[in-house]
């Protein structure tokens, strides 16, 4: 798919996804069960969101995919929990961006005296934005662009405008009566649907130009930049509109600005209420046609949902999304959203469980470019706030979302698991419980394509001799002596060169200086007759060997080239001396499972190629 969006693109489209209704719909029904203490609610609300991304951002990071958390949790949980959330999420995503149109058909019902329908209002917005992403994201990404920052500059507005009428008496008391920790922590759950729509950005991040920085930067200011601006509309909101009618009311924001700037003020928030209800159905139905696309890419859901056209869209899929959400528009709108919620929170669990799971698997090719701090503590502690929230909905959405698990169940053993045959990091780990080859390296070598892709790395001559070089693993145990003659075994075809001779070398060289670079690595390299020649053999041994002066070398790349490939020489000396200084280059190399392994090791590695 074309990577066409960059660090606005990325900000715009996960701004555009949480400002909706979270902010003109709700205020009113949070500050009737806690009154101003609201604010502190949305904060904490806010700094959740921002510890449930830092996992999906490490994910996205590692694996910048279309799909988002599907493709996360079926590579590190497995196809049965991929499958069931993948389905889960894009009927959440296609609900909450019904909700969003029906939000829109409700603003033009009511401008138009009760004479035009919703239907009439929803079917062509749906139909719109199905035609504007066929178009391409990129197209349809530019157009979110705008919305946002005409949302941002009259939500700023309000703001400036509002602020100095703000009467400091609004906010006393602070917390209704009766009312504590407790209340506000609850509310805090209540509001948290404001921010669930961070989540379907993740969905287009194999969209992403550069996604190392654009993808942490865009998710990280985005939460941060919501957070801060519903903090400044609510207080403007309370320190203005009289609390009575704040409690019962559904437009609290444009009931405020008729306050301080009369119809012009109303005007211009129902404006921005529909700005904002276009931006979320248009960044939902990007995000959740990504779903099916990725589904049908692992055959858990048939291929023709994967195909794409010429501009790179899923045309099927998005289709798809499509009809979800005209149909959803036919339901009772009310239950499903709250079930969407907890599919959406339930998300945020398991990626966090996914990247504890990531990280315990210890694969070579996990390299995310973002890594969520204090782990393992933050996502745990994010699971067990997580858990509160959906327990603090009520049973409703909990039954609603069990029985979509039920029939994303029914879809993989019946359909997807005959046609789906893949490896997953849990597997890994249970490899290291029960002492078995449990996995292929199938896995490892997706990651590879994926890390290839995301730094769009160009093989240089030095990677071009190590696709072809050799990998030794030694055996426990392995001696100086051990080490020269399982090099001289596996080199003496191609030099012509009988073990004897190789042994010679080999000590005629150590005998001008040591080899040894690192108290982990040494380069044992000659010089040998011929033109041309230029041989790389990379060896391991897992305990350490005491060679020359060092007692725990434990990587050895052994250099063999004619005196023509002089160049070449000093290029691979340097290449190896920039790989090994790596922070993460012992422990990569200490865990790496096989020898394919070591050498993707220095395939990926994040240095200058010439």
């Amino acid at each position: 798919m074309k990577k066409g969006l960059g660090f606005t693109d990325v900000f715009c489209i996960a701004a555009g996804a949480m400002i909706s209704s979270g902010i003109f719909v709700l205020p009113g029904l949070a500050f009737s069960l806690v009154g101003p203490a609201m604010v502190i609610s949305y904060l904490i609300a806010g700094s959740l969101a921002l510890i449930g991304v830092f996992s999906v951002i490490e994910l996205a990071t590692a694996m910048p995919k279309a799909g988002g958390d599907y493709y996360f949790l079926t590579r590190s949980l497995g196809p049965l929990v991929g499958t069931v959330s993948g389905l889960l999420s894009w009927f959440a995503l296609s609900l909450k961006t019904a909700f969003a149109v029906f939000g829109l058909a409700e603003v033009v019902f009511l401008l138009s005296g009760g004479r035009v329908p919703l239907f009439a209002t929803a079917a062509p917005v749906v139909f719109f934005f199905v035609f504007l992403n066929i178009k391409g994201t990129e197209a349809a990404a530019k157009f979110e662009v705008v919305l946002v920052f005409a949302l941002l500059l009259l939500m700023g507005g309000y703001f400036v405008i509002g602020a100095p009428n703000i009467q400091l008496s609004h906010f006393h008391p602070f917390i209704v009566e009766g009312g504590g920790i407790n209340t506000i922590l609850s509310t805090a759950g209540f509001v948290f649907v404001s921010f669930g729509g961070l989540l379907k950005t993740a969905t287009i991040a194999e969209e992403v130009r550069n996604p190392r920085r654009n993808i942490p930067a865009g998710f990280i200011a985005a939460t941060l930049a919501i957070t801060v601006l519903y903090t400044l509309l609510l207080t403007v909101t309370i320190g203005i509109l009289p609390a009575d009618e704040l409690a019962g009311s559904f437009t609290p924001i444009a009931d405020t600005a008729r306050i301080f700037a009369g119809p012009v003020g109303y005007i211009a928030i129902t404006v921005a209420a529909v700005l904002a209800f276009i931006t979320t159905a248009n960044a939902g139905i990007m995000s959740a046609s990504r779903y099916p696309l990725a589904l049908g890419r692992d055959n858990l859901l048939p291929p023709f949902t994967a195909k794409v056209n010429k501009q790179g869209s899923p045309t099927v899929a998005i289709v798809l999304t499509g009809v979800v959400i005209l149909a959803s528009l036919l339901l009772d709108i009310e239950k499903l959203v709250k079930a969407a919620s907890a599919v959406v929170i339930s998300s945020y669990i398991l990626s966090a469980a996914a990247v504890l799971v990531m990280r315990k698997s210890k694969l070579t090719n996990y390299r995310p470019t973002f890594r969520v701090p204090f782990c393992p503590w933050l996502p745990l502690f994010g699971i067990a706030c997580f858990s509160f929230l959906i327990y603090d909905m009520g049973m409703a959405a909990v039954e609603i979302s069990l029985g979509l698990v039920v029939m994303g169940l029914l879809i993989y053993f019946f359909y997807g698991r005959k046609r789906s045959n893949m490896d997953y990091a849990l597997l890994h780990i249970a490899e290291e419980v029960v002492n078995r080859n449990l996995s292929a390296d199938s896995l490892e070598k997706e990651l590879y394509e994926i890390i290839h892709d995301r730094d769009e790395v160009v093989h240089d001559a030095f990677d071009e001799i190590l696709k072809t070089a050799d990998a030794l693993d030694l055996e426990p145990g392995a001696t100086p002596e051990s080490l020269i003659n399982a090099i001289a075994q596996s080199l003496e075809q191609e030099l012509s060169l009988s073990e004897e001779e190789i042994h010679s070398k080999f000590a005629e060289r150590a005998a001008q200086g040591s080899c040894v670079v690192t108290p982990f690595v040494a380069i044992p390299h000659i010089i040998v007759e011929g033109d041309g020649l230029f041989r790389i053999l990379l060896v391991r041994s897992r305990e350490g060997i005491s060679f020359e002066t060092d007692t725990s070398v434990k990587a050895f790349f052994v250099i063999v080239g004619s005196r023509d490939m002089r160049s070449m020489h000093l290029k691979a000396l340097a290449a190896i001396a920039h790989i090994v200084q790596h922070p993460e280059f012992e422990k990569r190399w200490a865990t790496a499972k096989n020898e394919v392994q070591l050498k993707d090791i220095l395939l990926l590695s994040e240095r200058i190629r010439m």
